[in-house]
């Protein structure tokens, strides 16, 4: 049996991909700080008063503080900037090949005040440039999911959707959904998900995450979702588990997060478990991993304590994020062959 300390070893050499990770929200504090240097203003560029920043009070907090971040990313360059240096991050820190970044450049792009903003094209081509430069210095595969603020309503939606269609990037895999689900009925964004569905984008929505499971429903039943961003609630529809097992849809479990928001209570009352034991497929995710405070090593820590895994349930934890992925069939292989071999010969 694996002791914690080797099972910690094992998961950090572990290869991996990682399927719900916000692109503003991986920025570390290093990187937060050169920004906040670069556009002083509300957020410190101190790293240590960075950590006491990101202490949320609740899910309405964190979005506040999630905003102030965004924020920092004005131009080009600092999203060149961002892009590059998470790459090297997730690369030489969490043993991460392949990654599905989920952007929102309606926050980037349109402007909100004199002055700011950015064209599309120049966000654009920022974004590649710098996944281009990940892939070829780290080893590193990205991809982006383009996600609508829903604080922002159906003029973010609008503006996505003409983003994704119109001035789509080589590496545009999925279209999601983000931002608060109170208040922000899934059903209103039918037309936008139809219509980036019928041009080859995947569904990618957060779901059940500060909601009930009706919401779940609602982004499987309106916008077709293929994965579920959280889902925590769904354990309590029996119904709703017995779906997601039979279709295969599977949730991107993010633990640290759902603590730091308050949407659980504690970890160990966390789902998780219970997604597992109804036979739902199960992707192991960090979020925001700089504003909570994990990686993603920490969160498959986190996940093999309370599902019980020793190295070979890790191992299976990571080829069925690998699956689950929009990668293509040849990275799949690839990354699967990576993880077996390293299962088998550490």
């Amino acid at each position: 049996m694996s002791t914690p300390s080797s099972l910690g070893n094992f998961i950090a050499r572990l290869p991996k991909a990682e399927l719900h990770v916000h692109h503003v929200g991986s920025a570390s504090p290093r990187i937060v700080s050169e920004l906040a240097e670069r556009h002083p203003g509300t957020v410190p560029s101190d790293e240590d008063a960075l950590r006491t920043f990101f202490e949320f009070r609740d899910f309405a907090h964190f979005i506040e503080v999630y905003l102030a971040v965004v924020d920092l990313v004005r131009t080009p360059e600092d999203i060149r900037y961002l892009t590059y240096e998470i790459g090297r991050e997730m690369a030489t820190g969490q043993g991460l090949r392949y990654a599905e970044l989920t952007c929102t450049p309606y926050t980037s792009v349109l402007p909100h005040d004199e002055g700011r903003g950015m064209a599309i094209e120049a966000y654009t081509e920022a974004i590649e440039d710098a996944r281009v430069a990940a892939e070829r210095d780290f080893g590193l595969v990205l991809r982006w999911i383009y996600d609508i603020p829903g604080e922002s309503g159906v003029p973010s939606a609008d503006a996505t959707l003409d983003f994704a269609l119109h001035h789509r990037p080589d590496a545009l895999v999925g279209f999601g959904l983000g931002g608060p689900e109170i208040g922000v009925p899934r059903a209103q964004f039918q037309p936008h998900f139809d219509a980036a569905r019928a041009a080859g984008l995947r569904s990618v929505p957060h779901a059940g995450e500060t909601t009930g499971p009706e919401t779940i429903w609602h982004a499987l039943l309106l916008l077709g979702a293929e994965r579920i961003g959280h889902g925590t609630s769904a354990a309590q529809d029996p119904e709703l588990l017995a779906h997601l097992a039979e279709t295969g849809v599977p949730l991107e479990v993010c633990p640290s997060s759902n603590i730091a928001t308050r949407a659980v209570a504690t970890l160990e009352e966390h789902p998780i478990r219970a997604f597992r034991d109804a036979g739902v497929t199960v992707t192991v995710n960090s979020d925001d991993p700089p504003m909570f405070g994990t990686t993603l090593n920490r969160e498959y820590e986190i996940a093999a304590g309370l599902l019980g895994l020793d190295e070979a349930g890790v191992a299976d934890l990571a080829r069925a994020g690998v699956r689950a992925s929009f990668a293509d069939e040849a990275v799949k292989t690839r990354i699967l062959g990576e993880i077996d071999e390293y299962a088998a010969g550490k």
